[in-house]
């Protein structure tokens, strides 16, 4: 059944396509794509952008998640930290994902730091909002039993907050991985030469809807397998708890 809709929107595809009911020059023909995709393949055009595109989103999720934690652990440890870094941080949080490119062009350039920067930026808040919230919400009755057994400073933190906060901050991880995926095309608007985001942008400026329809479809699918691959790793590290999802 999960396939159900994406074989409804190919079959509805194929027929607005084939029959004349849109131009090919408004949308490619399925067809049209899979000579796309194995002439893109053929020459290497693909893997180079694909490749491009998967680096610049490793690092800046890598960076978002070592920044997020430390942060999140800190604000939702401390009262102290919470009132200081926090409500700058959340107003940051607001300004939307162009809103960057500017300033990033001006403080980093062109080059591959501003674009893993920007990455960095849109995975940076899913995750340290679900730690911070996770931290808060922990039971106090095992923060006392910690403070009883003489658990404190930064062991407490690693050794009993974070822990006890693991499943809301897998969720934040792979919510800030989706979001990585779509910084990507923002950051790949910075003078990117390669990467599927320009492969997006160079489709536009010749009209070729069958390469734009390449890269959308690619970032779909590298979007959808990574947060599988999260939801999998999250079931695998909570399977511990007692949920609902855990008994089905």
């Amino acid at each position: 059944m999960k396939f159900a809709l994406p074989i409804a929107l190919v079959v509805a595809w194929f027929a607005v396509t084939s029959t004349g009911a849109i131009k090919s020059y408004q949308l490619a023909s399925p067809q049209s794509v899979i000579a796309e995709v194995n002439d893109l393949a053929t020459r290497g055009v693909l893997w180079t952008d694909l490749g491009a595109s998967l680096e610049r989103v490793a690092l800046g999720f890598a960076i978002a998640a070592l920044l997020a934690i430390a942060l999140g652990a800190l604000v939702g440890a401390s009262r102290t930290a919470e009132q200081l870094l926090d409500p700058t941080l959340q107003a940051i949080r607001s300004v939307p994902s162009l809103a960057w490119v500017p300033l990033l062009l001006l403080w980093l350039g062109i080059g591959e730091t501003a674009k893993i920067a920007l990455v960095a930026i849109g995975a940076f808040f899913p995750i340290y909002v679900a730690l911070a919230s996770a931290i808060r919400g922990v039971d106090r009755k095992l923060i006392e039993v910690a403070r009883v057994l003489g658990v404190r400073g930064v062991p407490f933190v690693a050794r009993v907050l974070i822990p006890a906060a693991l499943p809301q901050l897998l969720v934040g991880l792979r919510i800030g991985l989706t979001q990585a995926w779509l910084f990507l095309v923002a950051a790949e608007l910075l003078g990117a030469s390669r990467g599927l985001g320009f492969l997006l942008t160079d489709g536009q400026q010749i009209a070729r809807t069958d390469e734009i329809l390449v890269a959308i479809l690619a970032f779909a699918i590298c979007g959808k397998l990574s947060e599988s691959l999260m939801k999998l790793l999250e079931r695998r590290l909570t399977g511990w708890t007692d949920t609902a999802s855990a008994t089905g």
